[in-house]
């Protein structure tokens, strides 16, 4: 029966704790790129990134009898990155002067009570396929760089690394209410920088064909 992705992590763990050979050399080729991409989303940059992968990494190996369930070493592992980005952040030369407040990146409210509304860009007229999907993978990457930290951990542990809403909770000392509101808010403020980078495309696109 093939293992779920859980039950190989865990296996990784139990190998690591044990010393057993080759087996750090499999961990890194398991969760060293998921890592390192966590890194550069929450870091903002592939310098900062790299190291605190490789700091991350480092502090996995030297600690691992401190892990206690194997089963969560996601969790955990998650738990160092965002630790080590937070401190490479405070101190890089790349950090930004100011970050955005969520308010900056939200949707515009209708003036319809509180209910915020979106409309969503006419893709008719965007670019082919194969360009789009890469265009909209560096735009979804600088639309999570620019929420701010608060939001952006959650977003990317729940979404990308798709720990659940405990798991979330707990490497960022959070309850569950807290992950799932700012999860909800990080989702509506990337869809919106979404939303203004495919009318920009379809506008582009429609002139060139015009």
């Amino acid at each position: 029966m093939e293992r779920s992705g859980r039950e190989y992590e865990a296996e990784l763990a139990r190998g690591l704790m044990a010393g057993e050979a080759g087996a750090f050399d499999r961990f890194v080729g398991y969760f060293g790129g998921k890592i390192f991409h966590y890194s550069r989303l929450m870091c903002g940059h592939r310098e900062d990134a790299e190291e605190v992968a490789q700091e991350t990494l480092l502090k996995v190996f030297e600690s691992a009898e401190q892990l206690r369930e194997p089963e969560r070493v996601k969790s955990w592992i998650f738990r160092i990155a965002r630790n080590e980005c937070l401190m490479k952040r405070r101190k890089s030369v790349f950090a930004p002067v100011h970050e955005l407040s969520l308010d900056e990146l939200m949707p515009a409210r209708t003036g319809d009570g509180d209910e915020m509304r979106m409309e969503i860009a006419d893709w008719r007229s965007l670019p082919d396929a194969r360009t789009l999907q890469s265009e909209m993978r560096q735009q979804l990457e600088a639309a999570i760089r620019a929420l701010p930290e608060a939001y952006r951990s959650v977003l990317l542990l729940r979404d990308v690394e798709e720990l659940s809403t405990e798991e979330t909770g707990q490497i960022l000392d959070l309850t569950g209410d807290v992950v799932r509101t700012r999860l909800h808010r990080a989702r509506l403020a990337v869809r919106r920088s979404l939303d203004a980078y495919l009318r920009g495309a379809s506008e582009t696109a429609g002139r060139s064909n015009g």
